[in-house]
Protein backbone atom coordinates (compact mmCIF):
# COMPACT_ATOMS: atom_id res chain seq x y z
CA UNK A 1 0.00 0.00 0.00
CA UNK A 2 1.21 3.23 -0.97
CA UNK A 3 -0.12 6.54 0.35
CA UNK A 4 1.73 9.15 -1.96
CA UNK A 5 3.31 8.24 -5.15
CA UNK A 6 4.93 10.81 -7.62
CA UNK A 7 2.90 9.49 -10.53
CA UNK A 8 -0.13 11.56 -9.06
CA UNK A 9 -2.38 8.65 -7.61
CA UNK A 10 -2.29 10.11 -3.83
CA UNK A 11 -3.31 6.40 -2.91
CA UNK A 12 -2.75 3.23 -3.86
CA UNK A 13 -3.71 -0.52 -2.67
CA UNK A 14 -1.04 -3.16 -4.64
CA UNK A 15 -0.58 -0.66 -7.08
CA UNK A 16 -4.46 -0.08 -7.86
CA UNK A 17 -4.81 3.45 -7.42
CA UNK A 18 -8.12 3.86 -4.98
CA UNK A 19 -9.60 7.06 -3.22
CA UNK A 20 -8.60 8.38 0.18
CA UNK A 21 -11.35 6.42 1.89
CA UNK A 22 -11.18 3.30 0.25
CA UNK A 23 -7.26 3.07 1.20
CA UNK A 24 -8.06 4.18 4.88
CA UNK A 25 -10.23 1.51 5.40
CA UNK A 26 -7.87 -0.94 4.36
CA UNK A 27 -4.89 0.62 6.32
CA UNK A 28 -6.68 1.46 9.68
CA UNK A 29 -8.38 -2.10 10.20
CA UNK A 30 -6.72 -4.05 12.89
CA UNK A 31 -8.26 -7.05 11.71
CA UNK A 32 -5.93 -6.97 7.84
CA UNK A 33 -1.93 -7.27 8.24
CA UNK A 34 -0.67 -4.07 5.83
CA UNK A 35 2.59 -2.74 5.20
CA UNK A 36 2.12 0.71 3.78
CA UNK A 37 4.98 2.95 2.04
CA UNK A 38 4.94 6.35 2.64
CA UNK A 39 7.49 9.50 2.33
CA UNK A 40 8.32 11.35 5.48
CA UNK A 41 5.76 13.64 6.43
CA UNK A 42 2.91 11.56 4.73
CA UNK A 43 1.13 10.27 8.55
CA UNK A 44 2.70 6.80 9.31
CA UNK A 45 2.51 7.20 12.73
CA UNK A 46 -1.07 9.06 13.14
CA UNK A 47 -2.00 5.45 11.10
CA UNK A 48 -0.23 3.24 13.16
CA UNK A 49 -1.83 4.83 16.53
CA UNK A 50 -5.24 4.92 14.70
CA UNK A 51 -4.66 1.36 14.18
CA UNK A 52 -4.21 0.50 18.18
CA UNK A 53 -7.31 2.99 18.71
CA UNK A 54 -9.18 0.84 16.48
CA UNK A 55 -7.92 -2.64 18.20
CA UNK A 56 -8.95 -0.83 21.35
CA UNK A 57 -11.94 -0.57 20.04
CA UNK A 58 -12.97 -3.67 19.27
CA UNK A 59 -11.78 -5.06 22.60
CA UNK A 60 -8.47 -6.09 22.42
CA UNK A 61 -6.15 -5.80 26.02
CA UNK A 62 -4.01 -2.66 25.56
CA UNK A 63 -1.25 -5.23 26.74
CA UNK A 64 -1.87 -7.75 23.97
CA UNK A 65 -0.94 -4.68 21.34
CA UNK A 66 2.72 -4.17 20.80
CA UNK A 67 4.44 -0.96 18.89
CA UNK A 68 8.24 -1.22 18.37
CA UNK A 69 9.99 1.65 16.67
CA UNK A 70 13.92 2.56 17.04
CA UNK A 71 14.10 5.59 19.22
CA UNK A 72 13.24 6.37 22.63
CA UNK A 73 11.85 9.24 21.91
CA UNK A 74 10.18 8.08 19.01
CA UNK A 75 8.44 5.36 21.51
CA UNK A 76 8.21 8.33 23.85
CA UNK A 77 5.98 10.45 21.30
CA UNK A 78 3.95 7.65 20.14
CA UNK A 79 2.54 6.98 23.42
CA UNK A 80 1.63 10.74 24.37
CA UNK A 81 -0.01 10.73 21.06
CA UNK A 82 -2.22 8.02 21.54
CA UNK A 83 -3.08 9.03 25.08
CA UNK A 84 -3.49 12.60 23.56
CA UNK A 85 -5.82 11.29 21.42
CA UNK A 86 -8.06 8.95 23.61
CA UNK A 87 -8.16 11.95 25.87
CA UNK A 88 -9.34 14.21 22.99
CA UNK A 89 -12.02 11.91 21.94
CA UNK A 90 -12.85 11.66 25.51
CA UNK A 91 -14.81 15.54 25.04
CA UNK A 92 -16.03 15.40 21.75
CA UNK A 93 -19.67 15.37 20.64
CA UNK A 94 -21.52 12.17 18.63
CA UNK A 95 -20.70 13.92 15.32
CA UNK A 96 -17.61 14.65 15.81
CA UNK A 97 -16.72 11.18 17.13
CA UNK A 98 -18.15 9.68 13.96
CA UNK A 99 -15.97 11.84 11.68
CA UNK A 100 -12.84 11.04 13.52
CA UNK A 101 -14.07 7.18 12.93
CA UNK A 102 -14.81 7.61 9.47
CA UNK A 103 -11.41 9.36 8.60
CA UNK A 104 -10.01 6.13 10.06
CA UNK A 105 -12.07 3.74 7.62
CA UNK A 106 -15.07 2.84 9.36
CA UNK A 107 -18.31 3.56 7.42
CA UNK A 108 -20.83 6.34 8.05
CA UNK A 109 -23.46 4.17 9.50
CA UNK A 110 -20.61 2.12 11.85
CA UNK A 111 -18.84 5.55 12.82
CA UNK A 112 -22.29 6.68 14.03
CA UNK A 113 -23.43 3.48 15.94
CA UNK A 114 -19.69 3.28 17.26
CA UNK A 115 -19.12 6.97 18.40
CA UNK A 116 -20.12 6.46 22.20
CA UNK A 117 -17.81 3.89 22.64
CA UNK A 118 -15.34 5.78 21.50
CA UNK A 119 -16.10 8.59 23.77
CA UNK A 120 -15.82 5.87 27.17
CA UNK A 121 -12.40 4.69 25.33
CA UNK A 122 -10.27 6.06 27.77
CA UNK A 123 -11.85 5.87 31.15
CA UNK A 124 -11.84 1.97 30.19
CA UNK A 125 -8.39 1.48 29.10
CA UNK A 126 -7.35 3.90 31.82
CA UNK A 127 -8.90 1.69 34.69
CA UNK A 128 -7.40 -1.58 33.07
CA UNK A 129 -4.11 -0.14 34.51
CA UNK A 130 -1.84 -2.11 32.18
CA UNK A 131 -1.27 0.55 29.11
CA UNK A 132 -0.44 -0.24 25.09
CA UNK A 133 2.90 -2.00 24.68
CA UNK A 134 5.42 0.90 23.01
CA UNK A 135 8.81 -0.75 22.96
CA UNK A 136 12.02 0.17 21.08
CA UNK A 137 13.61 -2.50 19.27
CA UNK A 138 16.33 -3.65 21.56
CA UNK A 139 13.88 -3.16 24.32
CA UNK A 140 11.58 -5.56 22.71
CA UNK A 141 14.90 -8.14 21.99
CA UNK A 142 15.99 -7.64 25.24
CA UNK A 143 11.80 -9.06 26.69
CA UNK A 144 13.00 -11.80 23.71
CA UNK A 145 16.08 -12.71 26.07
CA UNK A 146 14.34 -13.15 29.08
CA UNK A 147 12.05 -15.63 27.58
CA UNK A 148 15.24 -17.43 25.88
CA UNK A 149 15.84 -21.13 26.57
CA UNK A 150 18.58 -21.91 29.41
CA UNK A 151 21.01 -23.82 26.20
CA UNK A 152 20.57 -20.92 24.07
CA UNK A 153 21.97 -18.34 26.41
CA UNK A 154 25.07 -21.05 26.97
CA UNK A 155 25.75 -21.25 23.28
CA UNK A 156 25.85 -17.55 23.30
CA UNK A 157 28.02 -17.26 25.93
CA UNK A 158 25.37 -14.89 28.11
CA UNK A 159 24.77 -15.59 31.82
CA UNK A 160 21.42 -16.50 33.24
CA UNK A 161 21.20 -13.66 35.40
CA UNK A 162 22.50 -10.44 34.22
CA UNK A 163 22.10 -6.61 33.96
CA UNK A 164 21.21 -5.05 30.96
CA UNK A 165 23.83 -2.38 29.50
CA UNK A 166 22.00 0.25 27.78
CA UNK A 167 24.99 2.10 27.30
CA UNK A 168 28.30 -0.09 27.14
CA UNK A 169 30.71 3.21 27.83
CA UNK A 170 31.25 1.91 31.28
CA UNK A 171 32.34 -2.13 29.34
CA UNK A 172 34.30 -0.23 26.54
CA UNK A 173 36.49 1.90 29.01
CA UNK A 174 37.20 -1.25 31.22
CA UNK A 175 38.07 -3.32 28.61
CA UNK A 176 41.85 -1.87 27.81
CA UNK A 177 43.79 -3.16 30.81
CA UNK A 178 42.47 -6.53 30.27
CA UNK A 179 43.09 -5.84 26.29
CA UNK A 180 46.74 -5.31 27.00
CA UNK A 181 47.33 -7.68 29.28
CA UNK A 182 45.88 -10.51 26.70
CA UNK A 183 48.83 -8.83 24.09
CA UNK A 184 51.10 -9.65 26.61
CA UNK A 185 50.59 -13.29 26.70
CA UNK A 186 50.00 -13.08 22.95
CA UNK A 187 53.84 -12.83 21.28
CA UNK A 188 52.01 -12.47 17.81
CA UNK A 189 49.50 -10.05 18.75
CA UNK A 190 51.48 -7.86 20.29
CA UNK A 191 53.77 -7.45 18.03
CA UNK A 192 51.13 -6.52 15.26
CA UNK A 193 50.01 -3.44 18.19
CA UNK A 194 53.37 -2.52 18.05
CA UNK A 195 53.77 -2.35 14.40
CA UNK A 196 50.51 -0.72 14.29
CA UNK A 197 51.44 2.29 16.72
CA UNK A 198 54.94 2.76 15.15
CA UNK A 199 53.19 2.77 11.63
CA UNK A 200 49.53 4.87 12.71
CA UNK A 201 50.64 6.22 15.90
CA UNK A 202 48.94 5.10 19.48
CA UNK A 203 46.21 7.36 19.15
CA UNK A 204 45.17 6.29 15.54
CA UNK A 205 45.59 2.56 16.61
CA UNK A 206 43.31 2.83 19.59
CA UNK A 207 40.70 4.61 17.54
CA UNK A 208 40.27 2.27 14.76
CA UNK A 209 40.05 -0.44 17.53
CA UNK A 210 37.37 1.31 19.26
CA UNK A 211 35.46 1.68 15.86
CA UNK A 212 35.64 -2.27 15.51
CA UNK A 213 34.46 -2.78 19.03
CA UNK A 214 31.49 -0.17 18.43
CA UNK A 215 30.58 -2.94 15.38
CA UNK A 216 31.33 -6.33 17.18
CA UNK A 217 28.12 -7.63 16.06
CA UNK A 218 29.06 -7.06 11.83
CA UNK A 219 32.76 -7.93 12.82
CA UNK A 220 31.81 -10.95 13.98
CA UNK A 221 29.35 -12.43 11.52
CA UNK A 222 31.96 -11.63 8.84
CA UNK A 223 34.87 -13.18 10.35
CA UNK A 224 32.98 -16.20 10.89
CA UNK A 225 31.54 -16.11 7.09
CA UNK A 226 35.08 -15.74 6.64
CA UNK A 227 34.82 -12.11 4.96
CA UNK A 228 37.11 -10.36 7.29
CA UNK A 229 40.11 -11.68 6.41
CA UNK A 230 39.36 -11.89 2.70
CA UNK A 231 38.17 -8.16 2.61
CA UNK A 232 41.49 -7.41 1.40
CA UNK A 233 43.47 -8.45 -1.17
CA UNK A 234 47.00 -9.77 -0.93
CA UNK A 235 49.26 -7.71 -3.09
CA UNK A 236 50.36 -11.24 -5.04
CA UNK A 237 46.66 -11.61 -6.01
CA UNK A 238 46.52 -8.02 -7.09
CA UNK A 239 49.40 -7.99 -9.03
CA UNK A 240 50.30 -11.33 -10.27
CA UNK A 241 53.97 -10.15 -11.47
CA UNK A 242 55.36 -9.32 -8.82
CA UNK A 243 53.52 -12.62 -7.33
CA UNK A 244 57.39 -14.23 -6.89
CA UNK A 245 58.60 -11.66 -4.24
CA UNK A 246 57.96 -12.18 -0.26
CA UNK A 247 56.59 -8.44 -0.84
CA UNK A 248 56.85 -6.33 -3.20
CA UNK A 249 59.65 -3.63 -1.29
CA UNK A 250 61.96 -7.04 -1.93
CA UNK A 251 61.97 -5.80 -5.57
CA UNK A 252 65.47 -4.63 -5.20
CA UNK A 253 66.25 -6.87 -2.33
CA UNK A 254 66.89 -9.96 -5.43
CA UNK A 255 70.61 -9.93 -6.49
CA UNK A 256 68.50 -11.58 -9.88
CA UNK A 257 65.85 -8.37 -10.02
CA UNK A 258 65.53 -7.75 -13.97
CA UNK A 259 66.95 -4.59 -13.72
CA UNK A 260 68.05 -4.10 -17.37
CA UNK A 261 64.76 -1.74 -18.39
CA UNK A 262 65.55 0.57 -15.12
CA UNK A 263 69.19 0.57 -15.97
CA UNK A 264 68.63 1.68 -19.74
CA UNK A 265 66.09 4.44 -18.22
CA UNK A 266 68.94 5.79 -16.94
CA UNK A 267 71.31 5.99 -19.23
CA UNK A 268 69.01 7.61 -21.35
CA UNK A 269 68.29 10.08 -18.48
CA UNK A 270 71.57 11.02 -18.04
CA UNK A 271 72.70 11.19 -21.41
CA UNK A 272 70.13 14.04 -22.17
CA UNK A 273 71.32 17.95 -22.56
CA UNK A 274 68.82 19.38 -20.07
CA UNK A 275 70.71 19.52 -16.51
CA UNK A 276 67.68 18.74 -14.89
CA UNK A 277 67.35 15.91 -16.67
CA UNK A 278 70.72 14.14 -16.63
CA UNK A 279 70.74 14.72 -13.01
CA UNK A 280 67.57 12.40 -12.61
CA UNK A 281 69.81 9.87 -14.66
CA UNK A 282 71.91 10.13 -12.16
CA UNK A 283 70.42 9.81 -9.25
CA UNK A 284 67.93 6.63 -10.99
CA UNK A 285 71.88 4.99 -11.57
CA UNK A 286 72.76 5.50 -7.67
CA UNK A 287 69.22 4.10 -6.71
CA UNK A 288 69.96 1.00 -8.50
CA UNK A 289 73.32 0.67 -7.37
CA UNK A 290 72.63 0.61 -3.82
CA UNK A 291 69.10 -1.11 -4.62
CA UNK A 292 67.08 1.61 -3.06
CA UNK A 293 63.11 1.73 -3.62
CA UNK A 294 62.72 4.98 -2.23
CA UNK A 295 65.67 6.46 -4.44
CA UNK A 296 64.19 5.52 -7.91
CA UNK A 297 60.82 6.44 -7.07
CA UNK A 298 61.92 10.17 -6.12
CA UNK A 299 64.14 9.73 -9.40
CA UNK A 300 61.16 8.76 -11.61
CA UNK A 301 58.15 10.35 -9.74
CA UNK A 302 57.10 13.48 -8.33
CA UNK A 303 56.69 13.98 -4.57
CA UNK A 304 52.77 13.00 -5.35
CA UNK A 305 54.05 10.07 -7.14
CA UNK A 306 52.73 11.39 -10.66
CA UNK A 307 55.00 10.71 -13.51
CA UNK A 308 58.03 13.20 -14.14
CA UNK A 309 57.71 15.12 -17.09
CA UNK A 310 60.88 14.12 -19.11
CA UNK A 311 61.42 15.79 -22.89
CA UNK A 312 60.20 13.62 -25.93
CA UNK A 313 63.19 14.12 -27.89
CA UNK A 314 64.99 12.29 -25.24
CA UNK A 315 66.77 9.26 -26.77
CA UNK A 316 65.57 6.06 -25.07
CA UNK A 317 62.26 8.46 -24.17
CA UNK A 318 60.66 5.23 -24.22
CA UNK A 319 62.46 3.20 -21.93
CA UNK A 320 62.08 5.70 -19.54
CA UNK A 321 58.42 5.60 -20.06
CA UNK A 322 58.12 1.97 -19.41
CA UNK A 323 60.23 2.23 -16.39
CA UNK A 324 57.76 5.07 -14.93
CA UNK A 325 54.96 3.01 -15.62
CA UNK A 326 56.69 0.17 -13.78
CA UNK A 327 57.53 2.21 -10.73
CA UNK A 328 54.24 3.48 -10.54
CA UNK A 329 52.76 -0.32 -10.75
CA UNK A 330 55.25 -1.17 -8.22
CA UNK A 331 54.51 1.55 -6.15
CA UNK A 332 50.75 0.43 -6.02
CA UNK A 333 51.70 -2.95 -5.06
CA UNK A 334 53.69 -1.54 -1.92
CA UNK A 335 50.40 -0.04 -1.34
CA UNK A 336 48.39 -2.93 -1.35
CA UNK A 337 50.43 -5.08 0.74
CA UNK A 338 50.47 -1.97 3.13
CA UNK A 339 46.44 -1.89 3.49
CA UNK A 340 46.68 -6.20 3.42
CA UNK A 341 49.11 -5.89 6.38
CA UNK A 342 47.41 -2.88 8.20
CA UNK A 343 43.89 -4.99 7.64
CA UNK A 344 45.36 -8.31 8.89
CA UNK A 345 47.11 -7.06 11.49
CA UNK A 346 43.69 -4.88 13.06
CA UNK A 347 41.90 -8.13 12.56
CA UNK A 348 43.96 -10.32 14.59
CA UNK A 349 43.75 -7.34 17.47
CA UNK A 350 40.00 -7.01 17.09
CA UNK A 351 39.64 -10.92 17.67
CA UNK A 352 41.74 -10.51 20.79
CA UNK A 353 39.87 -7.26 21.85
CA UNK A 354 36.64 -8.90 21.59
CA UNK A 355 37.45 -11.84 23.85
CA UNK A 356 38.56 -9.31 26.41
CA UNK A 357 35.55 -7.40 25.77
CA UNK A 358 33.50 -10.61 26.11
CA UNK A 359 35.24 -11.96 29.43
CA UNK A 360 35.07 -8.42 30.97
CA UNK A 361 30.97 -8.72 30.40
CA UNK A 362 30.43 -12.43 32.06
CA UNK A 363 33.09 -11.90 34.79
CA UNK A 364 30.86 -8.71 35.89
CA UNK A 365 27.16 -10.61 34.43
CA UNK A 366 26.38 -7.63 31.64
CA UNK A 367 24.46 -8.24 28.77
CA UNK A 368 25.01 -5.83 26.71
CA UNK A 369 22.14 -4.45 23.11
CA UNK A 370 24.79 -6.41 20.80
CA UNK A 371 24.17 -8.90 22.74
CA UNK A 372 20.24 -8.65 22.52
CA UNK A 373 20.51 -8.20 18.65
CA UNK A 374 22.66 -11.18 18.50
CA UNK A 375 20.16 -13.43 20.84
CA UNK A 376 17.18 -12.11 18.92
CA UNK A 377 18.72 -13.12 15.21
CA UNK A 378 19.43 -16.41 17.19
CA UNK A 379 15.57 -16.90 18.35
CA UNK A 380 13.85 -15.88 15.72
CA UNK A 381 16.29 -16.84 12.63
CA UNK A 382 16.19 -20.59 13.58
CA UNK A 383 13.27 -22.89 12.54
CA UNK A 384 12.61 -24.40 15.82
CA UNK A 385 13.36 -21.73 18.18
CA UNK A 386 11.21 -19.49 15.77
CA UNK A 387 8.37 -21.85 16.06
CA UNK A 388 8.35 -22.05 19.71
CA UNK A 389 9.14 -18.00 19.94
CA UNK A 390 6.05 -17.37 17.99
CA UNK A 391 4.19 -19.33 19.82
CA UNK A 392 4.99 -17.96 23.00
CA UNK A 393 4.40 -14.07 21.31
CA UNK A 394 1.13 -15.09 19.79
CA UNK A 395 -0.26 -16.09 23.45
CA UNK A 396 0.84 -12.43 24.11
CA UNK A 397 0.56 -10.50 21.61
CA UNK A 398 -3.13 -9.82 19.45
CA UNK A 399 -1.76 -6.90 17.01
CA UNK A 400 2.01 -5.74 16.25
CA UNK A 401 2.63 -2.54 15.05
CA UNK A 402 6.22 -1.60 13.79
Amino acid sequence: MNPHRADGAAYRVNQTPVVREAFYALACNPARSVAVEACAGAGKTWMLVSRILRALLDGCAPQDILAITFTKKAAGEMRERLNKELRRCAALSDGALASELQARGLSAEDAERRAPELRTLYERVSALGRPVQVRTFHSWFAALLRSAPLSVLQELELPAQYELLEDDAQATDLVWPRFYSALAALPAERQDFFDSVAQLGRYQTIEALKKALSKRVEFVLADAAGVVDASVMPFAQAFPDFAELPHPEAFFDDAQAPLALWWDAARALGAATAPTHSAKGAELERALTERSMAGVFDALLTKSLEPRKFGEKIVGIAAVRVAQEQAIRLLAACRQHGAWQHQQRLARLTRVLLLAYADLKRERGWVDMNDVEGAALRLLGDAELSGWMQQRLDARVRHLLI
